[in-house]
């Protein structure tokens, strides 16, 4: 496993992430993001009971979710449960929480552009133009500074 920079979409709290190259993609403790998006005392114990009801719910979530070793606070790296990027926001969706509303709002916003891109593969290139000149800004702005 390398260490790159994954996209955060939680920039005021820490949320560990790890990039799979086997993989190529990136895995983010579930137990950091219950904590974000609950502000629960206890975290770990949150995670536990959110996977027995989704297990009794019949959510694939749990099962396909894994485990590697990232550091914890102390300093040491214990097996910590992950998930993807595309688990992640399944996660988020399971969430009763107003902190996951925002996040909801917006897999919802993203899944409605995307139909629409479907429906008229126009938008599609028109937003691939758009991506690629903020991605161009970044670029220059970055060699700038």
């Amino acid at each position: 496993m390398t260490q790159k920079e994954p996209i955060r979409l939680f920039e005021e709290r820490k949320v560990r992430a790890i990039w799979d190259d086997e993989q190529e993609e990136w895995y983010f403790s579930i137990v950091d993001v219950i904590s974000i998006l609950t502000d629960s005392p206890n975290p770990r114990k949150y995670w536990s009971v959110l996977k027995t009801r989704l297990k009794r719910e019949g959510s694939e979530l749990t099962t396909n979710c894994s485990q590697l070793k990232m550091q914890a606070a102390d300093g040491k790296k214990y097996l910590t449960d992950v998930a993807n990027t595309e688990q992640l926001f399944r996660l988020i969706q399971s969430v009763p929480s107003p902190k996951a509303e925002p996040f909801k709002l917006w897999i919802a916003q993203v899944a409605k552009e995307r139909l629409e891109q479907m429906q008229d593969p126009e938008l599609s290139i028109e937003q691939a133009m758009a991506d690629y000149n903020d991605w161009a800004i970044r670029i220059i702005g970055s060699i700038n500074d």
